[in-house]
């Protein structure tokens, strides 16, 4: 049967927009199916500072900055007794009109301008629409069976599946190819806060990072609309001590063992509504199989603590778009096509994932690196700015002296 689209995606989030986009722009024969209804909710409203080079790939700069999301230049740490550093500016490492000034966002709204903007591009999108099976001929993926919330079921064919199904992980998962990182195994527990504390001026959209006891942490995303996202990432004995189990309870109880956050969050009024999620960080053995592509979080995710999760997808959708359109372009979409994809996104991923390994060793603080090694400060900004395809063997080397560096793990690789 002859395909009915170029490419059929699964997913409308960050990396799957972002991959339709591309390829529509390309002229390509594009669908995506999105088991939602768009605007949906999502965590994840930070943005680092790298976001910038996918974003103006897709030509989405112009929409950003007319947009009313809070403009975001530094990120501060503040120590569990309330002791805040001074933020750290992304503009004393890059330009001050592109890279450095990034924004914290409202994911229903960023994926929804993400969406309309590979529509504009020329993509079709069905919402509504869950993927329920691979179709198969052999051992190669020509499609997928669909089903809507209105019961139609139907199948769609084409000569490259694209997985984008986020945390969910649709083909990685039914294959076995699923992995989760021995180490990076925490619990996040977070809610919304609206008329609470501010910073001014330029320091309004400063991530902060606020540290608990045992490594734990919160996260304190000043949003438009006076709303702020917090939230706490510990390890799952941590939280849920003394037996405690209830999410609010947790979460109230944490925040009385931050100063900052506690002064912070004293005057605002919490939204009420509490999410918690586990198991962070997982990878795919495998970024591509005949007929079949991984993208953004269905590929790799890791620990939010450093914000890179949107970044990582939006760069994985533009580069797994332009890929694919070279690969169709030559008649050839085997998996084979897709190892530099894959080795870039890995590269990337691990020298992200070695950053926040050291973050949780109870022997590595920032401070401490830099005081003996300063140099190691511009290569730390560097790697958590999302700068990530590039060779931090140094920075490895200096962090080894107060933490082990973990090996990088095996996955990636296309299935050939």
């Amino acid at each position: 049967m002859t395909p009915e689209y170029d490419a059929v995606i699964i997913g409308a989030g960050p990396a799957g927009a972002s991959t339709a986009a591309i390829l529509a722009e390309a002229g390509r024969r594009v669908l995506v199916l999105e088991r939602e209804q768009f605007p949906r909710y999502h965590v994840g409203e930070s943005l680092i500072p790298f976001t910038f080079g996918p974003l103006q790939r897709l030509g989405m700069i112009p929409k950003m900055r007319a947009s009313q999301f809070t403009k975001k230049y530094s990120v501060s740490f503040v120590q569990p007794d309330g002791h805040r550093s001074q933020p750290f500016y992304f503009f004393t490492r890059y330009d001050k009109e592109t890279v450095a000034q990034t924004w914290q966002v409202t994911r229903a709204e960023f994926d929804q301008m993400l969406l309309d903007h590979a529509r504009e591009r020329g993509a079709e999108v069905r919402e509504n629409s869950s993927v329920t099976g691979l179709i198969k001929e052999g051992e190669t993926v020509v499609g997928v069976e669909v089903a809507e919330k209105s019961g139609r079921r139907y199948t769609v064919r084409a000569r490259m599946t694209v997985d984008a199904s986020g945390k969910e992980a649709f083909a990685s998962r039914n294959a076995g190819w699923r992995m989760n990182d021995p180490y990076l195994n925490k619990i996040a527990i977070w809610t919304y806060y609206e008329g609470a504390r501010r910073q001014k001026g330029i320091d309004e959209g400063t991530t902060t990072i606020a540290f608990l006891p045992e490594k734990g942490w919160f996260w304190h995303i000043p949003l438009h609309d006076d709303r702020i996202s917090v939230g706490i990432v510990a390890e799952g004995k941590y939280l849920t001590r003394d037996g405690v189990k209830d999410p609010r309870a947790m979460f109230e109880r944490e925040i009385a063992e931050n100063a900052w956050i506690r002064e912070n969050l004293a005057d605002g009024r919490c939204t009420g509504e509490f999410w918690v999620t586990s198991e962070y960080s997982r990878h795919s053995r495998y970024c591509a199989a005949p007929g079949l592509l991984l993208v953004g979080d269905a590929f790799a995710f890791l620990d939010p603590v450093f914000s890179s999760g949107v970044m990582l997808a939006l760069k994985s959708g533009v580069l797994a778009g332009e890929m694919l359109d070279q690969a169709l372009e030559a008649g050839d979409v085997s998996p084979s096509r897709f190892a530099e994809y894959g080795r870039q996104m890995r590269e990337g991923v691990e020298n992200m994932r070695k950053l926040v390994y050291a973050f949780y060793n109870p022997g590595f603080s920032f401070k401490d690196i830099v005081m003996r090694h300063p140099e190691a400060k511009d290569l730390i900004t560097d790697c958590l700015s999302g700068d990530l395809n590039r060779d931090y063997s140094q920075l490895w080397d200096w962090i080894s002296e107060f933490a082990p560096v973990p090996d990088s793990l095996p996955y990636g690789a296309p299935l050939v």
